[in-house]
């Protein structure tokens, strides 16, 4: 069954996001989505970080929504059949 799941960004990093950590906030990403799910990327992040875990979802996610309290909800992708 789908779930709507929040991957806020700022948790992934605590802080500080750092290029050379890239591959562990994917590996975080990716483990707090799961599998065939609607997920909401949220929380202070640098743009590179939100393209990256964006990318590594593709295929993982159903649907993939950016939420930011200043433009709402902005669909990335929705793989969604309905």
């Amino acid at each position: 069954m789908r779930e709507q799941v929040i991957v806020n960004v700022e948790e992934l990093h605590n802080g500080q996001a750092k290029l050379n950590e890239i591959s562990d906030y994917i590996k975080k990403a990716i483990n707090i989505a799961g599998e065939g799910n609607e997920v909401i990327l949220t929380g202070q992040g640098p743009i590179w970080l939100y393209l990256k875990v964006a990318h590594a979802l593709h295929g993982k996610a159903l649907k993939l929504i950016y939420r930011s309290p200043i433009t709402g909800d902005v669909l990335i992708f929705d793989h969604s059949p309905y």
